[in-house]
């Protein structure tokens, strides 16, 4: 009877073992889900939202330049301006694109280099093209819009799976106490039943 009984106590806290081992394994996965959600808003959207920003402003000067007629701009800022939207938009390829994201993008990369073209044309020929530049400055506020919005959108969705995960890691610490306290209770009656007693009886 002593090895049945060294048996059940090997047993029990074997089990004791496996539960809390499982429940941990369990609260790391959710933990690591809600990590990398959280690091996906930030890294892939908050960061790529301010790039987009940097990306317009300095559009938005182009354009200024191009409606007040300002040679002095395209002679001496535009360059800094278009090293750093090429600094932005490498930035930009580093974050996580959605398929709809990467499209819209090379479209806008496109666009972009069409509106480098025509500056070039301009300044090598002093021909004006300005209906022709502020028509593919347009287009290019125009994409930009929209990666912005793609960027609320998924945002948007991340913020909802983060959610969703924080209410299943509240549920599951739920249920894992009851189970716990449930075991805890199995286990005591197990370990602490005797035998003996029982056949006296």
């Amino acid at each position: 009877m002593m090895i049945i009984h060294k048996i059940k106590r090997v047993a029990s806290i074997l089990l004791i073992f496996l539960i809390v081992l499982s429940t941990n394994l369990v609260d790391k996965e959710n933990f690591n889900k809600l990590k990398k959600s959280v690091t996906t808003i930030y890294e892939d959207r908050i960061v790529a939202s301010d790039l987009l920003f940097e990306i317009a402003m300095l559009i938005h000067e182009k354009e200024v330049a191009l409606v007040a007629a300002d040679s002095l701009f395209f002679d001496t800022r535009n360059q800094e301006v278009n090293l750093k939207i090429k600094e932005y938009i490498l930035n930009y390829e580093l974050t996580k694109l959605t398929d709809k994201e990467h499209t819209i993008f090379n479209n806008f990369k496109d666009e972009y280099l069409h509106l480098q073209k025509l500056e070039e044309q301009q300044a090598s020929s002093q021909v004006s093209k300005k209906d022709e530049l502020l028509k593919s400055v347009k287009v290019i506020t125009l994409k930009l819009q929209h990666l912005s919005k793609i960027q609320l959108n998924e945002g948007k969705q991340q913020v909802f799976m983060s959610n969703a995960t924080m209410k299943s890691i509240n549920l599951f610490t739920q249920v894992e106490i009851i189970f716990l306290i449930v075991m805890a209770i199995l286990i005591q009656i197990i370990i602490f039943s005797d035998p003996k007693k029982k056949k006296k009886q």
